[in-house]
This record gives structure tokens, sequence and C-alpha cells, in this order.
């Protein structure tokens, strides 16, 4: 059986996920995330400063957040983090688990969190690498952004309770407002 075929569990972090999870983050962004820091210590630093088991422990344990891991065979290889501001924070997977429908599976999770809380438009912050991922789920670009420690991020948003009847070919623009 290959990686792909193996069960992947989504699932709610728990405490004692915050180390497996924090080396999914680090590992992700020092080996998927090449092209988006190109090897630069400063911004590699900048980016895994808050990258710790003690900070991911927090964000887990943060009512206001929201923490999934994926899970197989045991091992944690993803990692995503939805504040109830309607911000996804964190998606996040080993390399090895990259191109197998887990990012898809995360991001569904967190889309069902989101609207269960009530949530009409989710917004993000994508690397490079990631972008493509999120306009193939549905996400709308809106320009880009320098993020704190120095790599061109594009924000990315999409409605959540979006009409069905609509096609995607009208022009758009992220409004943070919840008027039709």
């Amino acid at each position: 059986m290959n990686d792909s075929q193996k069960l992947i569990e989504i699932r709610p972090a728990l405490a004692q996920d915050a180390g497996a999870a924090c080396l999914v983050l680090r590992r992700s962004i020092t080996e998927c995330c090449v092209a988006d820091h190109c090897g630069q210590a400063g911004i590699l630093d900048g980016w895994l400063g808050n990258k710790t088991a003690d900070n991911v422990a927090s964000w887990i344990a943060s009512p206001s957040n929201y923490t999934l891991v994926a899970v197989r065979e045991g091992e944690v290889v993803g990692v995503s983090l939805l504040t109830q501001a309607g911000k996804l924070s964190l998606c996040y997977l080993l390399p090895e688990a990259l191109h197998q429908g887990v990012g898809k599976a995360m991001l569904q999770a967190v889309e069902r969190q989101a609207r269960s809380w009530g949530i009409s438009v989710l917004r993000l912050h994508s690397t490079a690498t990631a972008r493509d991922f999120y306009l193939r789920n549905g996400y709308i670009s809106a320009g880009k952004e320098k993020s704190c420690y120095g790599v061109e991020c594009d924000f990315l948003w999409k409605k959540l309770n979006a009409d069905p009847a609509d096609d995607g070919n009208k022009p758009r623009r992220f409004c943070n407002c919840s008027a039709q």
C-alpha cells in the first residue's frame, strides 16, 4: 500500500500533538516553501521564530482557535488553525503528505467549523507555494501583502455560503462585511 492509499484521520488537535504539529510546521516551511524563503536565513529564522512546541500548545489550548491535525498511521502529517475571527492562520503538511488530498480534507473541515461559528467569509495569507491549492479550492485573490518576516504573500478569501448559481466569472473584491 502506498502513502496516498493509507487512511488519513482529520481530528481536533490535542495538547499532546503540539510537538508533532510543530515539527510539521517547521519541516513544511523549511522543505516545501523554498520558493518563498529562497533559503535566506533571515527570512527563514523569522518565519520559524514562533514555531515552537510551547507556542503550538498555546494555540491548541486557546478557546478562540480551532486547530486540526491530519494523522496517518499514528503520525501527525498536517496541521491547520482557524481563528474565530475568520482567519485560516495555518494549513501545513509534511512534504511526504502533499498531493494526496490531505490538505483538501483539512481545508474542508476548517470551512465546516467556520460555518458552524457563523463565519461567512474565510480569509488567509498564502505563500506562493500554496497559492494554487487555495485557488483550486474556491479562494479568490485580493492582492499581495508582505508578511512580518519578509515573505510576499497572497491575500485570499472565500465566501463560505456562496450562491451555487454564481459561475465565478464575475470580477470580485474582498469585503469583510456581511451585507449581500
